[in-house]
């Protein structure tokens, strides 16, 4: 697989899919004087042997006025591929719109749709790549060029899995494989539905499944598909902390990854590698490769690999004790991570627009039809009795209550997003981008008037010994019952929230150390005390900061009780402890109360 180089942009998944679908195919070499012969080879040869592409082109540009109408289209689809393989996105984009819009061949304008989601992909331009695919689906129907039916359904399982539509990617990856049986088509329509069900929130994916799309794509000579499939059955292996088995997969093919020199893929094996490796205590090993992820990542602007790398980095430099550098670091993971969780909310709110202009339209159609109807049934009434003037009013009534009705959903599907997209979908309260938004406006509201404020974060402990000696259904039960107790205890102004995993935060305004220390040793007392169906003991260990010593800046907040957390955790657990900045963090525990040391820059342990 080549790429156009590392000063090029990313490559993200839906050009991974443009690049990898038709590579490997072996054609004949044409007639050097047939011109519908090159056009065929230049197509065949585009991601195999991108350089000998490019000269194709350019002997094909020299002969334009041999070209007919539909072979000059053609080239123009090609010139406006190349434009988008280089990364010249502006190019690209008018060349594709032209073949869209005046291209007679029904099968050229579908392939340059396609191209184009990616292109505004790439762009950051989601809403209108949500557009294209629409029209591009509607109009699959119509398409007989199976390459360019396969090229879209591919292009809808991948953009609408990015914007965490789980259950249609995965239909469409389902139409891609039932449609193609064999070929390399059904290996993508694999491919595409395994990462769809894993993303999707299913955590076990029979290992026969990941094997038979493997087997799929080597039969079609497409390795990087295979790899990629590899990939993810290691991100399952380590989820299940299966270390030997993730670890066999990633070193078996860790060099053939990099020969394919697609940064994205390469960058994911470094990171698992470092992943792999720093749970098996190997620090040295998991600095080496998390070095490696993030030189890869940052040449080609790749956000999630940079995430891991800078998080895995932070550990282990606190490890070592070099506390500025651990914080150089979880300021990079914290700034990477925003980023991304404004992409991904962004493609998730552009999905939503298209959605619901289409469902306006369609709303539209609809009332001009029935406003239609009522024209002519009041041209027919102008001849009728009174009581065929009532039947007509009383349908009257009946549209517009359906109008009514049909506008109200809609309303209330928006508002339902909405909350969604503010809620952790297990225990209902804020997720960690919502919290974060509260809770920074919440300061600024008490920093107006110099009143203070506390933040606590807690962290259950012994969650993963829980997760893996019960299971997932045990943990998530266990998870609700700690929400509901934190819940006991708050007031109607507190910032309540998931930030990750077992960790909570809770942001108390107007609220003094001494206040914020009282209530969460109520919260541990309640969570340690509370029984449960499960028989599952539980305990938290909490760390509290207060603007009083770190100011009103959110960031500042939580490095200082993450610091207190990591110290409460370090001493044993089941423990509050505050982070000051001119004294010693108070603690208490279960036994005792006592004074220690912590600093500033420390995170949760656990």
């Amino acid at each position: 697989m080549h790429t156009a180089g590392n000063h090029r942009r990313k490559l993200p998944a839906g050009i991974f899919l443009l690049f990898a679908m038709f590579a490997g195919a072996t054609v004949a070499a044409p007639a050097p004087n047939n011109i519908g012969q090159l056009l065929e080879h230049a197509e065949a040869i585009k991601t195999t042997d991108n350089a000998g592409f490019v000269r194709l082109l350019q002997e094909i540009e020299a002969r334009t006025p041999e070209l007919s109408d539909l072979q000059k289209w053609r080239l123009r689809y090609l010139q406006g591929w190349e434009a988008t393989y280089s990364g010249e996105n502006d190019k690209a984009k008018s060349l594709l719109e032209a073949v869209i819009n005046q291209a007679p061949d029904n099968g050229l304008r579908t392939r340059a749709i396609a191209t184009l989601i990616n292109v505004l992909g790439v762009g950051h331009h989601y809403e209108e790549a949500f557009k294209y695919l629409d029209h591009a689906l509607d109009d699959l129907a119509e398409t007989t060029d199976q390459d360019a039916r396969a090229h879209v359904l591919a292009e809808a399982s991948q953009l609408l899995s990015e914007a965490g539509q789980y259950d249609l990617a995965a239909s469409y990856a389902n139409q891609l494989r039932t449609d193609y049986p064999t070929g390399r088509n059904n290996c993508m329509g694999h491919m595409f539905g395994l990462q769809a069900e894993l993303h999707g929130g299913r955590t076990i994916v029979p290992k026969e499944r990941f094997q038979d799309a493997i087997s799929r794509c080597l039969g079609v000579d497409d390795k990087l598909a295979a790899d990629t499939i590899r990939r993810d059955m290691a991100i399952m292996d380590l989820q299940h902390n299966k270390l030997d088995e993730a670890l066999t997969i990633l070193q078996g093919h860790y060099e053939e990854v990099k020969e394919l020199n697609y940064p994205d893929l390469n960058a994911e094996y470094n990171i698992l590698l470092a992943q792999v490796y720093w749970k098996q205590g190997d620090t040295s090993l998991a600095q080496k490769f998390a070095m490696n992820a993030i030189d890869i990542a940052s040449k080609s602007d790749l956000t999630e690999p940079l995430i891991s790398a800078y998080q895995l980095l932070y550990q282990i430099e606190r490890q070592y004790g070099n506390l500025r550098d651990a914080l150089a670091y979880h300021e990079k993971y914290v700034a990477a991570d925003k980023e991304h969780l404004d992409d991904v909310r962004e493609k998730a709110l552009a999905y939503q627009i298209v959605k619901q202009e289409v469902e306006a339209k369609k709303g539209e159609l609809d009332t001009l039809n029935k406003q239609n109807q009522i024209l002519q049934l009041q041209q027919a009434l102008d001849h009728k009795a009174v009581v065929t003037s009532r039947l007509y009013i009383t349908l009257l009534l009946t549209v517009l209550a359906s109008i009514a009705f049909w506008l109200y959903r809609l309303k209330r599907s928006q508002l339902r997003f909405m909350r969604l997209a503010r809620r952790d979908g297990l225990t209902g309260i804020f997720n960690r981008q919502h919290f974060v938004e509260e809770a920074e406006q919440t300061l600024r509201y008490v920093g107006k008037s110099l009143r203070g404020a506390c933040l606590i974060l807690i962290d259950l402990d012994h969650f993963k010994e829980i997760n893996d000696t019960h299971g997932h259904v045990v943990g998530d039960a266990v998870l609700k019952r700690a929400v509901a107790v934190c819940q006991c205890h708050l007031n109607s102004c507190d910032v309540f929230g998931r930030l990750g995993g077992e960790e909570f935060g809770i942001l108390l305004p107007e609220c003094t150390v001494i206040q914020a220390l009282e209530r969460a040793e109520r919260i541990r007392n309640a969570i340690q005390q509370v029984d449960s169906d499960e028989d599952v003991p539980l305990t938290a260990s909490f760390g509290i900061a207060a603007t009083a010593h770190y100011g009103y800046e959110l960031r500042r907040l939580l490095i200082a009780a993450d610091s207190a957390l990591y110290r409460a955790k370090n001493d044993g657990r089941n423990r509050v402890v505050v982070s000051m900045d001119d004294y010693a963090p108070r603690t208490t525990g279960s036994s005792q109360s006592r004074h220690a040391e912590a600093s500033p820059y420390a995170n949760s342990a656990e």
